[in-house]
C-alpha cells in the first residue's frame, strides 16, 4: 500500500513537518498550492476569515488521483482554529472512497484539534475513515525543534506501522 502526505503550507513550517514525516513513514509528497497571495499582515488577516467562513479558493494540482494510494496524510496550518482554505478546497476535490486518512495541523499556539475535527468531516463526507491525527506547535520554535518534534511523535504514535 503506498502512502502520500498532502500538505499546504503557507510560512513553510508545515512543509517542514510534511517532509520530515514523509522521510520517516516512506511517503510521496504533494504540496497544495494556494493561487491567492496570503502573504503579509493584511493578507494573512484575510485568509483567517476565509478559513473562518470555509471559503474555497483556486489550487495547483486542480485535481488528485489518490487511486494508487491506500494511507493519506494531509496536513495544514491552524487559522482561526480552521483548516486553511486550500486545504478544504482540496479535500472537496477528492476521492476518498475506502481510504485510511491520518489529519495533522500546526499552529502557532491553539486551534490544532478544532482544525482537525473539521478536517475528520469532510473526509468523512467524501468517504474516507481517519484512523489517527496529531497536532504540533510550531510558534516561536525553530525548524530544527519542528523536524525533531515532528521525528518524536512519529515514533511515539507508530505511524509507520500504518503504511504496512
Amino acid at each position: 500500500m503506498k502512502t502520500i502526505v498532502l500538505y499546504y503550507s503557507r510560512t513553510r513550517k508545515t512543509a517542514h513537518v510534511a517532509k520530515t514525516l514523509a522521510e520517516e513513514i516512506q511517503a510521496d509528497t504533494t504540496e497544495v498550492m494556494d493561487l491567492k497571495n496570503r502573504m503579509g499582515v493584511i493578507n494573512y488577516l484575510g485568509s483567517s476569515l476565509d478559513a473562518l467562513r470555509e471559503n474555497k479558493t483556486i489550487i495547483n494540482p486542480d485535481t488528485y488521483d489518490l487511486s494508487e494510494y491506500g494511507l493519506i496524510y494531509i496536513g495544514t496550518p491552524t487559522w482561526a482554529a480552521k483548516p486553511a482554505p486550500a486545504i478544504i478546497t482540496m479535500i472537496d476535490k477528492c476521492d476518498l472512497k475506502g481510504k485510511d486518512v491520518i489529519l495533522f495541523s500546526t499552529m502557532g499556539s491553539s486551534g490544532g484539534l478544532k482544525a482537525v475535527e473539521r478536517m475528520k468531516e469532510k473526509v468523512e463526507a467524501r468517504g474516507g475513515r481517519m484512523v489517527n491525527s496529531f497536532s504540533i506547535k510550531t510558534g516561536g520554535k525553530a525548524i530544527e525543534d519542528i523536524n525533531n518534534e515532528t521525528k518524536k511523535i512519529s515514533e511515539e504514535m507508530d505511524l509507520k506501522i500504518y503504511g504496512i
